[in-house]
């Protein structure tokens, strides 16, 4: 399987797009603008998508997904998998007809483009060929972390979070993994404010990244774009075997 990169920033300008993955061709992992990265065809062979929360740098370009392929789908929907709350926020704030029609109606609702799918920690769904587990996340809000499983090996995104020991105890007793994706979005310096907003810096992501029991490609997301070279070099000054994760990267697992 593949897992394609097409937004990891923690913020937008130049290069630079907000989180979201597309695992093959039929299932995005988050939405943020990096989702507007892709061909016509490739927005209309999009099934399923998971969210880990709400956060618009997330779903950002969810509205304007179903918009566009509204009219192409022929009557086949797209599934939405996220937690209670997540969609619960979704339905009030964006889907209202206020801030953007309710496809969740649309055309109707026994047949409408748009389907929520409640997806629960510890909750695993079948789709594509891959095993999507939703695992524990320490965020601002209800949030998740996803484990993807091909069978043959495993990819791990923290989502935002600042890891805990829920969430390391899934990764430690992932036996295929080979990959862990997870966020630093602020440079050591903001750490109150990372804090705050429950996201990593250096430090905080040294501390979790000691919990890590098995080999893996770890790979940072989530930089925030003016310090990303920053948070980047004090990662290294700790010593810490990462790597940034890159648009446009592909992940085979």
């Amino acid at each position: 399987m593949q897992l394609r990169v097409l937004g990891c920033s923690g913020g937008i300008g130049g290069a630079n797009r907000t989180t979201a993955f597309l695992l093959d061709e039929h299932v995005l992992v988050d939405a943020g603008t990096g989702v507007g990265s892709l061909s016509l065809q490739a927005l209309r062979a999009i099934d399923h998508v998971f969210l880990t929360h709400a956060h618009f740098d997330h779903i950002a370009c969810l509205p304007m997904l179903l918009d566009t392929v509204a009219g192409l789908r022929n009557g086949v929907p797209i599934t939405l998998h996220a937690r209670r709350e997540t969609i619960a926020v979704l339905k009030e704030h964006v889907f209202n007809w206020r801030i953007w029609p309710d496809f969740s109606l649309i055309p109707d609702e026994s047949s409408a483009l748009l389907q929520f799918a409640v997806q629960e920690v510890g909750e695993t769904r079948e789709v594509a060929g891959c095993r999507i587990t939703a695992l524990p996340a320490e965020h601002t809000v209800p949030a998740v972390g996803f484990r993807l499983d091909s069978g043959k090996s495993s990819v791990i995104f923290s989502g935002d979070s600042t890891g805990g020991d829920a969430f390391w105890a899934a990764v430690n007793a992932t036996d295929n993994l080979t990959t862990l994706i997870i966020e630093t979005a602020f440079p050591d310096r903001e750490a109150a404010l990372a804090h705050a907003a429950r996201h990593l810096c250096p430090a905080t992501l040294q501390r979790e990244l000691a919990r890590l029991r098995r080999p893996a490609d770890i790979r940072i997301t989530h930089l925030k774009p003016a310090d990303s070279a920053l948070i980047l070099g004090e990662i290294a000054a700790l010593g810490l075997p990462a790597r940034a994760l890159l648009p446009g990267d592909v992940i085979e697992f």
